[in-house]
């Protein structure tokens, strides 16, 4: 088994659970209005927005997840004659962008573009 993967869909897997717990409890229990998914956000957001804003916000969970997923996957000793590097490549680049993109888009004060530039390391240097 490949350890800079492993490490690496760990680490996505936890900033998934942190990212969405903590939206839960900082974010969307300010919107909700008795349901799950929250429909408030008056005045600045309309119901249509404030849904849509917190189902992109879990689907940034559910992708880190699926790449977790990937990542354990390739980390199988035999996947890795498999795949040659070019899927970890395209994750750790996705990765890599993604942490630039939290980084720049909240000035660093965001702290998940850490999590992503960890994560996008680990994967990259799997391939060495």
């Amino acid at each position: 088994m490949n350890a800079w993967l492993i490490g690496a869909a760990a680490l996505l897997w936890l900033t998934g659970l942190v990212h969405s717990v903590m939206a839960e409890l900082m974010i969307f229990r300010h919107l909700r209005r008795g349901g799950i998914v929250p429909t408030g956000g008056q005045p600045a957001l309309r119901e249509y927005q404030t849904r849509i804003v917190w189902a992109s916000w879990h689907l940034v969970t559910v992708l880190g997840w699926t790449l977790a997923a990937l990542l354990l996957w390739l980390a199988r000793p035999a996947m890795q004659a498999a795949s040659a590097g070019v899927v970890e490549s395209v994750i750790g680049t996705a990765l890599a962008f993604g942490s630039a993109l939290v980084l720049w888009s909240t000035r660093g004060r965001h702290p998940g573009w850490v999590a992503l530039l960890l994560a996008a390391a680990l994967v990259l240097q799997a391939q060495r």
